[in-house]
């Protein structure tokens, strides 16, 4: 059995955290000390080890109560959920990033910004060799495999929604069934 300052310890939380968990229902110890301290079994360890890895994937408390509470139905309609909401973030995110960057204007920030821009990404593939065809094939095939992903990464690349369209659009013309 665990107490709560040996439970917050191994997870790094606060007395008051486990306070409120078990307040809100979403960690109720397992049992009372004879002074009435709450004791928490290696059952409520285990419900205590899915609350921190569903938090460190940043779902709310309500959501999380919502997952261990029901089914794996509704385990996966929340964390379907929060990924569209992630790719959501990041891509205003790299809209964020693509605008400072261009403020900026300097080639020595850019290069340490983590950023690349579409034309730094071309020249990349003309310096390996790659022609204009093989350009086209790597489009088709990264279309072809993972088509959420291409969009994304044409996206990061600082591609306008349209210009992503057009690119996508080319390269399915192109995808052998």
């Amino acid at each position: 059995m665990y107490t709560v300052n040996q439970l917050g310890k191994k997870y790094d939380l606060s007395r008051s955290t486990l306070l409120y968990y078990d307040k809100i229902g979403l960690l109720k110890p397992s049992a009372r000390s004879e002074a009435n301290y709450r004791l928490y079994s290696q059952s409520d360890v285990q419900r205590m080890e899915k609350i921190a890895t569903y938090r460190e994937a940043g779902l709310s408390l309500e959501s999380i109560a919502d997952i261990l509470n029901s089914g794996e139905t509704e385990s996966t309609k929340v964390l379907e959920q929060r990924l569209i909401n992630l790719n959501s973030e990041i891509s205003k995110l790299r809209q964020q990033q693509q605008l400072i960057a261009g403020l900026l204007g300097r080639d020595s920030l850019i290069r340490t910004s983590r950023t690349m821009n579409k034309e730094q990404w071309v020249n990349i593939l003309k310096a390996s060799g790659m022609d204009a065809e093989a350009r086209h094939r790597w489009h088709v095939e990264f279309e072809k495999d993972l088509p959420e992903m291409h969009a994304d990464f044409l996206e990061s690349l600082g591609c306008k929604p349209d210009e992503i369209e057009k690119i996508r659009a080319w390269s399915r013309e192109n995808i052998k069934s």
